[in-house]
């Protein structure tokens, strides 16, 4: 932009623009935020939100346009020539231009502008919802169920297939596994904003029935394009399928736990599923002590209680 430029004197589009804050909202509700917080500390729900752009959209809001005169550069000298009969609109300052409803009061901490991490997941998520490499899965699924969380996460969980549920929603651990789930990650004072949430397969099973080796090995390269742009520190295998599937072996599960195993330089953690706890409450306890581990080499503080989670 020349010295001669200022900002107001830019096309100001506001249709347009709401256009493509709506699409990085739909982005964020993936990554499985809810709402944004603005600088008076309100919390403004995303799907409200949504609704509001689209009716801008619709609208077709005024455009605060620069005049038609076309600037040329001849010997180092700026002529402009203007359009015979053709009046240069008023310019309008962005603060001027009336809308609906709705404040974009968002500070920089909250923008919604699209990270490169989430981006990248983004472009992966678009390739699993196309994908129909399992004949069987493709056709009986409701959604793809790619993963959910922060994509700078330090953590990710990392489950086996998805259930009903979240074949329903298209996000993983939201059953009764989930709750479980999210219990522990609140137990480590955590959120689900603050980790990364994915599974060995991106589609359900019917029947719920274990994923076989040529569908977990479909869903390979997706779950190593994910780890790779997450780059997490540490991943915590839930259950034997999750744990065989992603370190390669067969040991039992049982005596995988309460150690960190090597891969690709993640320290990887393995422990029971929570749906199997949900069958077994008397294996909670061995779970909060894997994850008591976890937490003393995260360097998060070990709460002197856990309720809800043994």
């Amino acid at each position: 932009m020349s010295a001669e430029q200022s900002p107001t004197s830019l096309p100001f589009d506001a249709a347009r623009i709401a256009k493509a804050v709506r699409q990085r909202l739909q982005s964020l509700q993936r990554s499985g935020i809810t709402s944004i917080r603005s600088p008076n500390a309100s919390q403004t729900d995303l799907s409200s939100l949504q609704n509001q752009l689209a009716n801008m959209e619709q609208n077709r809001l005024p455009t605060a346009s620069r005049s038609k005169n076309e600037v040329l550069c001849e010997d180092e000298r700026v002529k402009a020539e203007d359009h015979v009969g053709e009046v240069a609109p008023k310019q309008i300052p962005p603060a001027s231009v009336p809308t609906p409803s709705l404040t974009l009061n968002i500070s920089r901490e909250t923008a919604v502008m699209p990270s490169k991490k989430q981006s990248e997941l983004d472009i992966v998520c678009q390739e699993v919802a196309n994908c129909t490499a399992c004949t069987e899965l493709a056709s009986t699924r409701a959604h793809t169920v790619f993963g959910v969380g922060n994509p700078n996460a330090r953590l990710v969980f990392y489950g086996e297939a998805p259930g009903a549920e979240e074949d329903k929603q298209g996000e993983p651990f939201v059953g009764r596994a989930g709750k479980l789930l999210n219990k522990i990650i609140e137990a480590m004072g955590l959120t689900r904003d603050e980790i990364y949430i994915l599974n060995t397969i991106k589609c359900r099973p019917p029947g719920n029935r274990n994923p076989t080796p040529d569908e977990q090995q479909n869903c390979a390269d997706f779950l190593k394009r994910q780890l790779e742009i997450i780059q997490p520190e540490y991943i915590v295998c839930l259950g034997a399928i999750a744990s065989h599937s992603f370190l390669e072996c067969k040991t039992p599960i049982g005596k995988m736990r309460g150690q960190f195993f090597d891969k690709n330089g993640i320290k990887v953690l393995c422990t029971f599923h929570p749906a199997y706890l949900l069958r077994d409450p008397r294996r909670k306890r061995d779970v909060w002590d894997d994850i008591q581990f976890l937490m003393k080499d995260m360097g998060l503080t070990v709460p002197k209680n856990s309720e809800g989670v043994t």
